[in-house]
């Protein structure tokens, strides 16, 4: 595997500095791809992971959103003291596990399901009012900017006679 060396990345470019650090942070990732997952977009601004975690109860996962990075986190449970079971071969990975996905601004988690060792975390898109785009009328008349506009009606006060 290549590596990047993004120092004129911090030396040239103002205000990149969380960009460059998810680049390095991607490019150190070393996991060994457990548990597998897929990502899939479901409309314009809703997304869906799901994550293949069979063996695993719903008290022994964990899901925290902190700083847009959505950490998944399963702890498999110490098998009881009576446990004397004897494996011939042993391939259902039960191993403990942790998973990270960095979210892009706005995006939040709508819902957690866990059905049939699959758990499916749904994500939406959600702008503030302040970023959507919107509609400005467009008005026609003499422009304010050249001085032609009409002023306001002032108010008629009356004086009474004394």
């Amino acid at each position: 595997m290549r590596t990047f060396d993004l120092t004129p990345l911090y030396r040239s470019a103002v205000g990149f500095d969380r960009l460059a650090g998810m680049l390095e942070s991607a490019a150190r990732t070393s996991e060994a791809g457990w548990p597998p997952y897929n990502i899939e977009t479901t409309g314009e601004n809703t997304y869906r992971i799901e994550l293949a975690v069979a063996g695993f109860s719903p008290d022994e996962l964990t899901m925290e959103v902190k700083e847009n990075l959505l950490t998944v986190t399963g702890r498999k449970a110490q098998p009881a003291e009576g446990d004397t079971r004897t494996y011939l071969h042993r391939g259902l990975a039960e191993r403990d596990f942790e998973r990270r996905f960095q979210l892009a601004d706005y995006v939040v988690v709508t819902e957690a399901r866990l059905v049939n060792g699959l758990l499916t975390v749904d994500l939406k898109r959600e702008l503030p009012e302040a970023l959507k785009p919107r509609q400005i009328e467009i008005v026609t008349g003499p422009s304010a900017i050249e001085g032609k506009a009409e002023p306001k009606a002032q108010p008629k006060i009356e004086k009474k006679a004394a």
